[in-house]
């Protein structure tokens, strides 16, 4: 499973609020797709949609989904938020990389 920091969750609910969508509908979608400099790169998607495959999970009010594929590069991955000097967003904490690139968007495993 993918865990959500209580304080990455804090931000979804902010942006689903700002978004004016309806957090009891919509799903925060995790995943991976080719590309980066290290050959895959996170996702982040909100959605109203979900595949019959998909893994589902609740983390701190927030609805996840993953598809069986990102399912396996990002199992036991931790997804936090920063808001610091340097700047701001979602950072993704893979114990399966076994590179990651110095932005931290994209890894190989």
């Amino acid at each position: 499973m993918v865990m959500l920091t209580e304080r990455a969750a804090k931000e979804v609910k902010t942006i689903l609020e700002q978004q004016e969508m309806n957090p009891d509908a919509t799903y925060l979608r995790v995943g991976v797709k080719g590309g980066g400099c290290s050959g895959f790169s996170y996702t982040l998607d909100l959605t109203d949609r979900v595949s019959e495959n998909d893994e589902q999970w609740d983390a701190h009010g927030i609805k996840v989904v993953c598809d069986p594929k990102s399912h396996l590069y990002l199992e036991g991955v931790s997804i936090d938020f920063k808001d610091e000097v340097m700047g701001r967003g979602f950072v993704f904490n893979n114990p399966n990389a076994t590179h990651t690139c110095g932005c931290g968007s994209s890894f190989s495993a």
